[in-house]
């Protein structure tokens, strides 16, 4: 692959990598950065397509937040509600609301996409 053009194949792939390889370090600036740059984009539309990443679980991207920023299960009430609702919520026993999920999405800046898939049911202890 000498010249940059869409990577439409597993082949196409591999020529792109060892190009990449050839470039890696060029200076930004330069016309081999330039190509190191567009290659890095092309590569990475590639492997987006072929290995998409799946979005979180809500109550997995909750929890998480909540671990990212030290929260407990009392400072969701004003975003979730009661103290129950909370306990549902985060035990999988009931599916966030509409405004429930513009409520973190606005105060914890969880992602509105990752918010609206149904949430997983909980798994058991085999």
């Amino acid at each position: 692959m000498t010249e940059l053009r869409p990577i439409r194949s597993e082949g196409d792939y591999e020529e792109a990598v060892a190009l990449l390889e050839t470039l890696w370090g060029s200076e930004t600036g330069t016309p081999e950065g330039d190509r190191l740059d567009l290659l890095v984009t092309l590569i990475d539309i590639y492997e987006s397509g072929r290995d998409p990443i799946d979005l979180p679980d809500p109550v997995d991207a909750i929890a998480f937040r909540m671990e990212q920023q030290g929260l407990t299960r009392k400072d969701l009430e004003p975003i979730l509600g009661s103290r129950g609702r909370v306990a549902e919520i985060l035990n999988r026993k009931r599916p966030l609301s509409l405004e429930m999920i513009r409520r973190l999405h606005a105060e914890l800046d969880i992602p509105a996409e990752v918010l609206i898939q149904p949430i997983r049911p909980a798994k058991t202890a085999a």
